[in-house]
């Protein structure tokens, strides 16, 4: 057993005793310098990644530790999954902490779209839900896109505290922790990052020139958005790792959309009119008639509507009805997938999703 050391990729205390536990690692990869653990390794070197069961409330547990503190919560959002990456009620856990939310992701969106845009829409999204931040950044930790303007914005609202960087899974928390750390020339090992939920295990303290600290933290779990069910394989497919190229469908009524075998996009009633998707450009999308939905899904669901790959263990799938009136452009928002982009035509539509995934309407963001 080692004496207290974590492994510099996920922050989990590091053990010789059970390959099953996290923070296992081999006596002899002890003596490297920044030793990391088995799965860290397997994950940097071979892309391995292993399903690790967490517990959301040691989560909690966490945000009302950090809100005992004087600090800076660096708060980091899916920008292009924004509902499925809040964290909701976070405000009462931090009441007296200054929160600079920063949204990442930004290099997912076409490039017709303006930034200024995206930023007040994202702090008008915020205040909406309660949260008044101290500023919005958006940036790309992926691309590099405006790290200078994260760094500068946690220098600004710091003050020389320590600063916590939260956020669900899969945001790119840890990611965005080693581009500001490459931009400011760190030296040293990295936080472990890998396209699967859970990767921080622990908390890694990053120390700073005046004595306190970055401090990366695990992801909060969301169990209501998509990618928190699929394979790892899966997840590859779903989450979109570059520029989006939105899909365009023009539907008469009675027809139907399905993602994958995911979810399932009936136009059940109201004039001819565009649809446009906004989702992974590796997901496939198959239209068919309403009247053969059913059939469609039950024959071919884990084959041609994939993923989910094979038999994936998925809730049933549960019905959500909404009725658009003329007006507004308006958003289906479905956590962890994306958004059907609707124009300002009345529609009557059903989108089935895996029962506890919620699926909402909202302006349109584009």
């Amino acid at each position: 057993m080692t004496e207290g050391t974590r492994c510099e990729g996920c922050g989990a205390l590091l053990q010789t005793e059970d390959p099953a536990r996290p923070g296992y690692v081999p006596e002899a990869a002890l003596e490297r310098e920044n030793p990391v653990c088995r799965r860290c390794f397997r994950i940097r070197h071979y892309n391995e990644v292993a399903r690790v069961e967490q517990d959301p409330d040691a989560y909690l547990r966490l945000l009302q530790r950090i809100g005992q503190t004087d600090s800076l919560v660096v708060w980091v959002t899916d920008l292009f999954d924004f509902a499925g990456s809040w964290i909701p009620g976070i405000q009462r856990h931090l009441v007296q902490n200054d929160i600079l939310l920063v949204a990442n992701k930004i290099d997912l969106f076409p490039k017709s779209v303006k930034r200024g845009r995206l930023t007040e829409w994202v702090r008008r999204s915020a205040e909406n839900l309660g949260l008044r931040p101290v500023g919005v950044v958006l940036c790309s930790a992926a691309k590099g896109l405006h790290i200078d303007e994260v760094i500068a914005a946690i220098e600004k609202h710091r003050r020389g505290r320590d600063a916590y960087v939260v956020g669900t899974t899969n945001v790119g928390k840890s990611t965005l922790i080693n581009r500001i750390l490459r931009e400011e020339g760190g030296e040293g090992g990295e936080i472990t990052t890998s396209p699967y939920p859970g990767t921080t295990l622990d908390v890694i303290r990053i120390p700073l020139e005046d004595g306190r600290a970055l401090i990366d933290t695990p992801g909060i779990v969301r169990r209501d958005r998509l990618s928190e069910w699929v394979s790892p394989e899966d997840l590859r497919v779903i989450v979109p790792r570059r520029e989006i190229h939105p899909r365009v469908y023009q539907l008469n009524d009675r027809q139907t959309l399905f993602f994958g075998g995911l979810v399932r996009f009936d136009f059940v009633k109201g004039p001819r009119q565009p649809f446009v998707c906004y989702i992974s450009n590796d997901l496939y999308v198959h239209r068919t008639k309403w009247e053969k939905a059913d059939e469609v899904y039950a024959r071919h669901r884990g084959e041609l509507l994939s993923p989910p790959s094979g038999t994936a263990d998925l809730p049933e799938m549960e019905r959500h009805e909404f009725r658009l009136a003329e007006g507004e452009k308006r958003d289906l928002v479905i956590p962890g997938l994306g958004w059907i982009a609707a124009g300002k035509m009345e529609a009557e539509i059903h989108v089935w999703a895996p029962r506890g995934i919620p699926v909402e309407v909202r302006p349109a963001i584009i």
